[in-house]
C-alpha cells in the first residue's frame, strides 16, 4: 500500500514540474521577447500613420514630414512593431518620389527671382546627363527635368535671379543650385570639358 502511495506522490511531483515548465516557456514565449513599453504603442502606431496621411494630403515640404516621423519613430515610448514602422517609412518614400516626379508640379508663385526659359522637351528627343553635375542625383534630374531643363547649357546660362527662382522651385531641395555650384559646373560641361565628379560619375563610382 505504501509502495503505491510513494508511486503516485512521485507521479504527481512529476506533473507539477511539467506544468510549471510548460507555464515558464508559455510565460517566456509571450513576455520574455517583449520589450517593456508603456500602453499607448497601437495609439502611437496609428498616430504616426495619421501623420503619413497628412503628409500625402498637405502637399509642403516633404523632408520635414519624413524628419518628424522619423524622429516619432525614435522616441517612440517603446518600440513600434517592426512592420508598422517600415511600413510607415517604406509609404512616406513613396510619397516623396511621386511628389519629386509627378509631372503636373505646381510651381511656388510666391518664390523670389525670375523663371529661366523651359523646353517642353529635351532638343532632338535627347537630354543631357545632369548627374554628370555635382548635387544632381537621379530623383533631382527628374524634378529638375519635370520643371523644363533638359541640358548644360540651360543651367550654364542661368543669371543670378533665375537661379533664385530655381532654387525656391526645387520642391524637397531648395537651394541646391548657388550650394552646389551647377551653373560653374555646368558650363564647363556644355563646353565639352569635364570636372573631377563627373570623370567620376562615368567611371561608374558614383551611381
Amino acid at each position: 500500500m505504501l509502495e503505491n502511495w510513494d508511486f503516485l506522490i512521485s507521479e504527481m511531483v512529476v506533473l507539477l514540474v511539467l506544468a510549471a515548465l510548460v507555464g515558464l516557456v508559455a510565460g517566456w514565449l509571450v513576455f520574455g521577447r517583449r520589450k517593456p513599453g508603456r500602453p499607448g504603442d497601437s495609439a502611437e502606431v496609428a498616430r504616426l500613420k495619421a501623420e503619413l496621411e497628412t503628409c500625402r494630403a498637405a502637399g509642403t515640404d516633404q523632408e520635414a514630414h519624413i524628419a518628424k516621423l522619423e524622429a516619432d519613430l525614435s522616441n517612440a515610448s517603446s518600440p513600434v512593431p517592426l512592420s508598422a514602422a517600415e511600413r510607415v517609412k517604406e509609404n512616406v518614400g513613396r510619397v516623396v518620389g511621386s511628389s519629386q516626379t509627378a509631372p503636373d508640379r505646381a510651381e511656388d508663385s510666391s518664390a523670389g527671382g525670375t523663371k529661366p526659359a523651359t523646353l517642353d522637351a529635351p532638343r532632338d528627343g535627347t537630354a543631357d546627363d545632369l548627374k554628370l553635375i555635382k548635387g544632381v542625383g537621379p530623383k533631382l534630374e527628374t524634378l529638375v527635368n519635370d520643371l523644363g531643363f533638359y541640358h548644360f547649357d540651360q543651367i550654364a546660362n542661368w543669371t543670378t535671379d533665375e537661379v533664385a527662382w530655381v532654387d525656391a522651385n526645387l520642391k524637397g531641395f531648395k537651394g541646391r543650385v548657388s550650394r552646389d555650384g551647377w551653373v560653374e559646373q555646368a558650363r564647363t560641361l556644355a563646353a565639352g570639358g569635364s570636372t573631377s565628379f563627373s570623370d567620376k560619375v562615368k567611371k561608374g563610382d558614383v551611381y
